[in-house]
């Protein structure tokens, strides 16, 4: 059984000190309740619109806030984000799976928005490889909200027989209203239902919450089972530690009456991908 604590958060913007500080307090509640792993937002050390302040708040792999968040990892899993700056002074939104007291994986936003109200990639790099990885509870990946949008990025993890999939998100609503129920979260939800379903595997979605210069984030962070239904819901837009059990006999069950994942042939469609996308070009 894998107990997840959903860590729904409303980081303080460039404000990292009081931003790691929150994330260890809510990892001592959820060891304190026997989660397995506990999931924070994407962004969850720096806060999401910082334009300028990318700069300010980017921090190296081995950076000692970044040290101090892998060292909890000793008895429990973390997945935690933020600004990463590289040897070469790229930037990038990153997310880290940390266990057992060691960086296990390391998660680049591959698909930074830059449209409608996101600026993204005026500030940041995008990331260029996606592997899955394995972890005491079996083939796990990361991903980073707009990541989830492009179902090429669950079609890759699927490929390695992936179980569960953590995607983190500062996923903001349309109006300014503060709706909990907005369009964007009820989107949000039909289509990481759709990719549990068709990919059969566990997603738990966990979004952050509050007001960031204008952009009201919904929160409403939650699991999907292999089947596409929703196991565990919070329904609100408030800050809060919320657990949820995976039971990987659910998994065994799904996959065994649903084996889109034994019947899917790559090699196939890549090959036809190959053929769409030289045709594409021909065709201008």
């Amino acid at each position: 059984m894998l107990r997840v604590g959903m860590a729904q958060m409303t980081p303080r913007l460039g404000d990292l000190d009081q931003n790691l500080e929150k994330h260890l307090d809510m990892i001592q509640v959820a060891r304190a309740q026997g989660a397995s792993v506990v999931v924070f937002p994407e962004l969850g050390l720096t806060g999401y619109a910082l334009r300028d302040l990318t700069l300010a708040v980017a921090m190296r792999v081995d950076d000692p806030r970044i040290s101090r968040l892998i060292r909890e990892s000793t008895d429990l899993d973390l997945v935690f984000s933020f600004i990463e700056e590289s040897d070469d002074h790229r930037f990038y939104i990153t997310s880290i799976y940390a266990s057992k007291g060691q960086a296990l994986h390391r998660h680049r936003k591959l698909y930074p928005p830059t449209y409608g109200l996101f600026e993204e990639q005026r500030h940041v790099a995008r990331g260029e490889t996606l592997t899955s990885f394995q972890t005491a509870y079996g083939t796990t990946g990361l991903l980073i909200c707009e990541d989830a949008w492009h179902p090429s990025s669950l079609y890759t993890l699927s490929l390695t027989g992936t179980g569960v999939i953590y995607v983190i998100a500062a996923g903001p609503g349309r109006a300014l209203s503060g709706s909990a129920d907005s369009s964007s979260q009820q989107f949000w939800q039909r289509m990481i239902r759709t990719h549990a379903q068709l990919f059969t595997t566990f997603i738990v979605f966990v979004n952050r919450t509050g007001f960031e210069d204008g952009l009201h984030f919904f929160g409403h962070s939650f699991v999907a089972g292999p089947d596409g239904e929703i196991l565990f819901e919070v329904k609100d837009d408030k800050e809060g530690l919320h657990l949820a059990d995976l039971n990987e006999a659910q998994l065994r069950s799904v996959r065994y009456r649903s084996p889109f994942l034994r019947d899917e042939d790559p090699e196939s469609a890549l090959r036809r991908m190959k053929q769409a996308l030289r045709a594409g070009r021909e065709n201008g």
